[in-house]
């Protein structure tokens, strides 16, 4: 991932300049993909460039983790957030988000993790693409971002593998 970071994090500005997400991290786009909390982290490859990234990420009091761990048995050590999910427009009818989701649920199910996330709701492709891979619902809780900004997200707990 070090030796692809500077070329995904073109990728995020392109993506970003498209659909508004990510809604932060743009401003210094490496070190937001490079951050202390990353576990793992994959980009997504078309025709020899970088088109996309997703990470697992330790949970820092998402809503999603908060939901979810209500709703199961599972503790914070046992759940970890799946973030940063981006594919740049003229990549997306290629697949590339759902391999790098693939790959991300493949890490969680083999490390004992159980992935969760949270998307905004304007995000309608991404909804789309989570439940077509099995990711359920489970509630909605803002997303903060910025100094003091939120907006409205929607929660999911990946299939347990």
């Amino acid at each position: 991932m070090h030796a692809d970071l500077a070329d995904a994090a073109s990728a995020l500005i392109d993506v970003h300049t498209t659909d508004g997400y990510p809604v932060e991290g743009v401003d210094q786009p490496e070190a937001w993909l490079r951050s202390a909390d990353v576990i793992a982290a994959w980009v997504g490859e078309l025709d020899g460039s970088i088109v996309g990234h997703v990470a697992i990420m330790h949970p820092h009091g998402e809503g999603a983790v908060s939901l979810w761990m209500q709703q199961s048995d599972d503790s914070e050590d046992h759940i970890a957030v799946l973030a940063r999910l981006f594919v740049v427009k003229t990549a997306r009818r290629h697949a590339a988000g759902e391999h790098l989701m693939r790959a991300a649920m493949a890490y969680g199910s083999e490390h004992g993790l159980r992935l969760v996330l949270d998307v905004m709701t304007k995000d309608a492709s991404a909804i789309r693409l989570y439940e077509r891979l099995g990711w359920r619902e489970i509630g909605r809780a803002p997303h903060h971002y910025g100094s003091g900004q939120s907006i409205d997200a929607v929660c999911y707990v990946a299939p347990q593998a």
